[in-house]
């Protein structure tokens, strides 16, 4: 990371893009500011950023489309800024790439304190999701497979089952650790949430848009099983 902080703020609001490149001027950090996607793709074509302040709510493309479309070209670290506070929206933001979430109204002095953090797990820390160059690209479990590259999972039926950003993560955090329990703040980092607290209806969330993929029948799960108090883990062998 460079002495010199370059936030991208994509928010549609002049008050709130003005009010933390002021404040964000008074740490040290340097601030440049977009209105809306196109404004947003302008200036990252035009320098590089550390990391984005990025707004849900965003007339003609919305936070989450261009946070999915961020995530299939860098891995630059986002913060999603939103007045939305449903666990639904949290595991929204997740499952496209959000390292974090912020919700309006907020104290710019948080909003600085979890930018630094995240920033410093970046520069310390490998992804969550860490890809092992020897191992074969087809992993095996319970029937299913998973291409690690393409990222296509394919049910014992042979039919291909697609996956979201957040999924895929989670269930290699899964497949990392095969029958051993996963806490809730463990998955949740998997996510991509580096910084997130973990609150349990996201995770459990997660873990059941999951299980509708994989489980034959969602209240008897065999695959994805809870122990409760504790997480969940993934009952069966990994062949790589």
């Amino acid at each position: 990371m460079t002495d010199i902080v370059e936030v991208l703020i994509v928010d549609d609001d002049a008050a709130i893009r003005n009010l933390l490149i002021t404040y964000l001027s008074d740490f040290g950090i340097q601030a440049t500011a977009a209105g809306d996607g196109a404004e947003m793709r302008q200036a990252l074509a035009s320098k590089r950023f550390d990391i984005i302040i990025l707004d849900l709510m965003l007339p003609s493309e919305d936070g989450l489309s261009l946070c999915r479309g961020i995530r299939t070209v860098s891995d630059i670290p986002i913060v999603m800024l939103t007045a939305r506070a449903e666990s639904a929206d949290k595991v929204a933001c997740l499952e496209v790439g959000a390292d974090d979430y912020v919700i309006k109204p907020f104290d710019p002095r948080e909003l600085v304190a979890r930018l630094h953090t995240i920033l410093r797990r970046a520069a310390g820390k490998p992804q969550a999701v860490v890809l092992r160059p020897q191992a074969s690209n087809q992993i095996a479990f319970g029937g299913w497979t998973l291409n690690r590259t393409t990222r296509e999972l394919t049910s014992p039926q042979r039919l291909v089952i697609p996956l979201s950003n957040g999924e895929f993560r989670l269930l290699w955090a899964f497949i990392e650790k095969p029958r051993v329990v996963l806490s809730r703040s463990e998955l949740l980092s998997a996510a991509r949430g580096r910084t997130m607290e973990a609150f349990d209806r996201t995770i459990d969330l997660m873990v059941s848009r999951l299980r509708q993929k994989l489980e034959e029948d969602v209240k008897t799960p065999q695959l994805l099983r809870t122990i409760r108090g504790e997480g969940y883990f993934l009952d069966t062998e990994v062949n790589r």
